[in-house]
């Protein structure tokens, strides 16, 4: 068990850059109320970790080697609820914020911001606060009080959960079976994502799904840029199928 006596918030680092995870805990190391007590740079090994040492607060990236970050957060928000968990994404807020959020996270911050926000972020999660910026606060509230969901601003945030991590690990140049691997799933079952998101955007090729993926996922805030897509999008039925097409194609990815 930790010390409880300490005032320190004790926030455990999880992220598949090394050079990342020492860069933010040289900066906490210059603060006087926030340590760091632990690094992962896998999902597997941040939750044994965070299990065995139980931190106050954990700071999670969302593309790790091993699994998506989502599901770590959902793990951790399982088994692990006293955990705040901040998750730190190169990813745009707008998609993947209250995707965080609903998945048990307490604060999303995008890693073009100041690593004294992120410190910040911890010391308000650590309080029993949410962290988010204004303008994403704004439009999660402004969702509540209409007491309906906003009209997505493009296709991808039509995208479900494991659609959207599909998406971005092909964007991120992985493959199906890595995919299948990290997100432990069937090759058919990602297949069909694959198909879903390449419906809902409107592609008429898994090759042009790639390519885009790519554009998506390497644009400075991921998932601002959407140019490159096609006019009009596809007629997607509630089963996540178009009109009018058959079923998933055995196309190499």
């Amino acid at each position: 068990m930790p010390d409880q006596s300490t005032t320190h918030i004790r926030t455990f680092l999880v992220d598949d850059h090394p050079a990342i995870l020492e860069a933010i805990r040289n900066r906490i190391d210059d603060t006087l109320d926030v340590e760091v007590c632990g690094m992962a740079t896998s999902s597997d090994e941040a939750f044994r970790k965070i299990e065995d040492m139980e931190p106050d607060t954990a700071v999670v990236d969302i593309s790790l080697e091993d699994a998506h970050g989502l599901d770590l957060v959902q793990n951790l928000q399982s088994q692990c609820p006293e955990v705040q968990v901040v998750v730190y994404s190169m990813y745009d807020e707008m998609v993947y914020a209250e995707r965080a959020i609903q998945a048990g996270a307490s604060g999303y911050l995008m890693k073009d911001q100041p690593t004294e926000d992120l410190i910040e972020a911890i010391r308000v999660v650590d309080g029993g606060e949410v962290f988010l910026s204004r303008e994403m606060a704004s439009q999660i509230l402004n969702k509540v009080a209409r007491g309906e969901s906003s009209e997505p601003s493009f296709p991808i945030e039509e995208f479900t959960d494991r659609e959207l991590a599909v998406f971005q690990m092909l964007g991120e140049g992985c493959s199906i079976e890595e995919i299948q691997d990290r997100l432990n799933l069937a090759r058919k079952t990602v297949e069909t994502y694959r198909r879903r998101a390449k419906e809902k955007l409107g592609f008429d090729s898994v090759s042009k799904l790639l390519q885009f993926a790519v554009q998506w996922a390497s644009a400075p805030g991921a998932g601002k840029k959407v140019s490159g897509m096609p006019d009009g999008d596809a007629e997607v039925s509630a089963d996540g199928k178009a009109s009018g097409e058959g079923e998933e194609e055995n196309t190499d990815e």
